[in-house]
């Protein structure tokens, strides 16, 4: 688990201004790019009675050339014009991708480089198993990647990635970039009320939230609040009652969870809060969820599953009516899959990208306990492992995100 130090010196925030980030290099370049692929030319080529593929018509070329990896676009777009304008661009992909239906699953990992500190985002195609690229996040050089929280608008194809802090400075951030994977670009969104870092953070009911972590001071918070994604504005929400950093959140029965997790020496047992949006209150966590949750989590089938990062063991599931955690069926996390890990789920299926960004997809099924008093599900897992390539054996991953596009 990432830990700051605690220190009595007072750090001013740090203002990331619009004016700044929207001046990044990197930024510009983004944009700059994407206006060189005009629908104008699409449609003259059109005209002209160039077809995508010759002997097919344009529909049924569209929904061939929609579906080639994105790590294929380099060469197959010089094998015309037309190809050119489609597979040049991540946008204009993307964007007809939507048009004609197209909406798969793609995991968006959040990593560093274990040498350099260098921060990067790249792309997991969940039904063909490669990779590729996004343009770079416009931030700060020198921050802590382990700061930031990121959460993500599945079915929008949107990611956030809010707050973080200065490493050489200890000086949290109030900032909040977002991702679309149809305009393949960054855009700067209104700041958080309060600079943080290493806070919960999760969707609920469509909202963001984001709760405690550590301050300007570097001690912790009890503040929180939220943004509604299609407003783009951040309010209060009743504070937590404790002050608190956070390991890992997740949204479960309409509920966000917070939990600071376990931390050497293992002397202290965590805390945990649950907060509820339609009464606006906090209440402590349960003793079992918090005292079981040893790791990063997901939610499945209703049920919040943890991939525990204290020892190799096997997946584990929460049972809410008996406060207890057990075991799920099957192997455990294969080796392959060393810590830290990052996790995330779509659908039935859980996905642990660990160093070097190793990908375990497990695949979780179902069966109804008939015999016992709640009547509850058992879970099983069958785990596939993917191997990432060796361009990224120094990348280390923070976060995992899922969207559809």
């Amino acid at each position: 688990m990432q830990r700051v130090r605690v220190s009595s010196q007072q750090a001013p925030v740090h203002k990331l201004g619009d004016s700044q980030m929207t001046l990044s290099p990197k930024f510009r370049l983004a944009a700059l790019r994407s206006s060189l692929f005009d629908s104008s030319v699409e449609a003259e080529l059109e005209l002209r009675g160039e077809p995508l593929i010759p002997g097919l018509p344009d529909d049924i070329a569209h929904n061939c050339l929609l579906r080639l990896p994105v790590e294929s676009h380099t060469s197959c777009k010089s094998v015309s014009r037309r190809w050119y304008q489609l597979l040049g661009s991540k946008e204009v992909f993307f964007s007809r991708r939507k048009e004609f239906g197209f909406h798969d699953p793609w995991l968006f990992v959040f990593a560093f480089h274990k040498c350099t500190g260098k921060i990067e985002w790249q792309v997991f195609d969940m039904k063909k198993f490669t990779w590729h690229s996004i343009p770079a996040m416009p931030c700060k050089e020198k921050v802590c990647p382990h700061g930031f929280r990121c959460v993500s608008m599945p079915q929008e194809g949107a990611l956030y990635v809010c707050g973080g802090v200065v490493s050489d400075v200890d000086c949290p951030l109030n900032v909040v970039l977002k991702y679309e994977v149809q305009r393949n670009r960054w855009t700067v969104m209104r700041k958080m009320i309060t600079a943080r870092s290493f806070f919960a953070s999760g969707v609920v009911g469509g909202m963001i939230y984001v709760a405690g972590g550590n301050s300007t001071d570097l001690f912790e918070l009890n503040s929180a609040e939220v943004m509604d994604p299609r407003k783009g504005i951040w309010r209060p929400i009743a504070s937590m009652g404790t002050n608190m950093a956070s390991y890992d959140a997740a949204g479960l029965n309409g509920k966000l969870l917070v939990t600071e997790g376990w931390f050497w020496p293992f002397y202290v047992v965590p805390r945990g809060q649950i907060y509820d949006p339609k009464t606006d209150t906090w209440k402590s966590m349960a003793a079992g969820l918090r005292e079981g949750w040893t790791g990063t989590s997901a939610v499945v089938y209703d049920h919040l599953f943890v991939v525990s990062e204290h020892e190799r063991i096997k997946l584990k599931v929460y049972y809410t009516n008996t406060d207890c955690w057990e075991a799920v069926a099957g192997a455990p996390l294969p080796e392959q899959i060393c810590k830290p890990f990052s996790v995330n789920c779509c659908e039935s299926r859980i996905y642990v990208v660990g160093r070097n960004l190793h990908v375990a997809v497990g695949h979780i099924s179902r069966t109804k306990q008939a015999i016992t008093p709640e009547n509850q599900w058992n879970f099983s897992v069958q785990w596939q492992v993917v191997d990432a390539p060796a361009a990224f054996s120094n990348l280390v991953p923070t976060s995992a995100q899922v969207l559809f596009a």
